[in-house]
């Protein structure tokens, strides 16, 4: 196969601007997308909406929780909702960088190197348990996730649009488990928690799984439409004031800046990078429009803080010691930070 120069498309998909209509098809279909989802994942709307929002980013998930809470699920719930190739990969401490991207293996008949794809070519990735693969397996997704691209032998091969990697993985202080390294962290838009059910949300989990007919997801969306709606969410402009408010949200993270509050000053070792304020704006933006606006608010701005910057947040050792966490810094952020 022939070297290939880039993976995404020069110009845009639809050569027109968005109007009222665009509006109320994307939210229409994100509201089937969500709909169908919650068919299977009890009790997590807002959790099942950032996925969405993530997706529309094109950019890529991280859901972090104990096993059981439904991590899996609603990542296979997610990818089934789309018509588009979707592929899971179990991460296991055996599992070799090779069957992430790829091998060239010798072709006999042909007596020429052949590429086999792995298991990252695919629209959709489903990532289970990323954190119990060995590092150099977890460094394999780096150029995937930011270039959408696989080099092996010196080839770069392209990766079909979109490309979505939605990964699952356990505390880090569980058994067997590598912490993610912070350069693969700061590539995942979003950083989720799922959050132990209720007991009303238990025993409806109980009835669907335990019962004769188990629900199921249909496929509600088709790949140019998802295209379209990744599109239309970076069509959307933002004012200068709410933007400059997301870069002092972002400044406000690192603790050697002097409008920096306390608690960012003595527990943060470093902090978010431009790619949080990346998430930050475009994770405003879908808000704003799957909320049926055209305009972006301080409070679409707010809601994307603690998803997209708890994973992009390095803490000190006294933050350890003192139980602080990267959401309590952030919301310490969001409360010294006034709108203009």
């Amino acid at each position: 196969m022939s070297d290939t120069t880039g993976s995404r498309a020069e110009g845009p998909l639809f050569d027109r601007r968005a109007d009222k209509a665009d509006l109320a098809a994307l939210s229409d279909t994100t509201t089937r997308i969500r709909r169908a989802v919650e068919g299977v994942i009890e009790g997590k709307r807002d959790v099942v909406r950032l996925a969405i929002t993530v997706m529309l980013a094109e950019g890529h998930l991280l859901i972090e929780d104990v096993p059981g809470v439904g991590k899996t699920m609603l990542a296979k719930a997610l990818a089934r909702s789309v018509d588009c190739s979707v592929r899971r990969v179990q991460f296991t401490p055996d599992l070799l960088p090779s069957d992430i991207t790829g091998v060239s293996i010798y072709n006999q008949e042909r007596r020429d190197f052949e590429f086999k794809p792995g298991a990252i070519f695919a629209n959709i990735v489903v990532g289970d348990e990323i954190n119990r693969a060995s590092p150099k397996t977890q460094s394999a997704l780096l150029e995937c996730m930011e270039e959408h691209q696989v080099t092996a032998g010196g080839v770069r091969y392209p990766r079909e649009e979109p490309f979505f990697v939605l990964a699952t993985q356990n505390p880090i202080e569980m058994e067997g488990t590598y912490p993610l390294p912070e350069a693969q962290l700061d590539r995942f838009f979003f950083k989720l928690t799922v959050g132990f059910p209720s007991e009303e949300q238990l025993m409806t989990i109980a009835d669907r799984t335990t019962g004769r007919h188990l629900a199921e997801v249909g496929t509600v969306a088709d790949r140019t439409t998802v295209l379209r709606m990744i599109e239309l969410a970076r069509e959307l402009p933002i004012a200068k004031q709410v933007m400059s408010y997301a870069v002092q949200l972002t400044i406000r993270t690192h603790p050697d800046r002097d409008e920096s509050p306390d608690t960012t000053r003595r527990f943060v070792r470093y902090g978010a990078s431009p790619r949080g304020l990346q998430a930050l704006v475009l994770g405003a933006k879908i808000r704003a429009l799957l909320e049926g606006r055209f305009n972006v608010a301080y409070d679409d701005v707010r809601a994307a803080a603690l998803p997209a910057l708890r994973h992009r947040i390095i803490l000190n050792f006294e933050a350890d010691a003192e139980g602080v966490t990267t959401d309590r810094v952030i919301l310490d952020v969001l409360s010294a930070t006034r709108t203009s």
